[in-house]
């Protein structure tokens, strides 16, 4: 039997080097395109509802990650504020992480303002 039928061929140049090296790169590749796909615009929303909780201010409507309904009537120090649910004045007191969203107000509609109760 002819010797040259027992080795592998070898390859040389650019086709040797992705055989060995090709999987590295294919990683190496796909890296900052997770980056910029995934990571960096999660990072961007988070900012964005971080600020969102941080810009509260009395007489927002708000929407909590339960569910409820608020309007907020006073803001605690800097993590809790106090919300009046409901047509019964319900006041709750929440966290700002609580905080799902801010609603903004249909146009053509009076913003609804919280009654001062001394």
């Amino acid at each position: 039997m002819p010797n040259f039928l027992l080795t592998a061929p070898s390859t040389g140049g650019f086709a040797g080097f992705f055989q060995q090296y090709g999987m590295l790169l294919i990683i190496l590749i796909m890296l900052p395109i997770l980056y910029f796909v995934m990571i960096r615009p999660q990072r961007k929303q988070e900012k964005q509802t971080q600020e969102m909780r941080n810009n509260l201010k009395v007489g927002d409507e708000i929407i909590t990650i339960g569910g409820i309904v608020g309007i907020v009537i006073s803001t605690n120090g800097k993590d809790a504020i106090t919300i009046v649910s409901s047509r019964d004045k319900t006041r709750i007191q929440i966290l700002r992480s609580a905080v799902s969203k801010v609603q903004v107000p249909a146009e053509g509609q009076d913003e609804a303002k919280p009654q001062q109760t001394k």
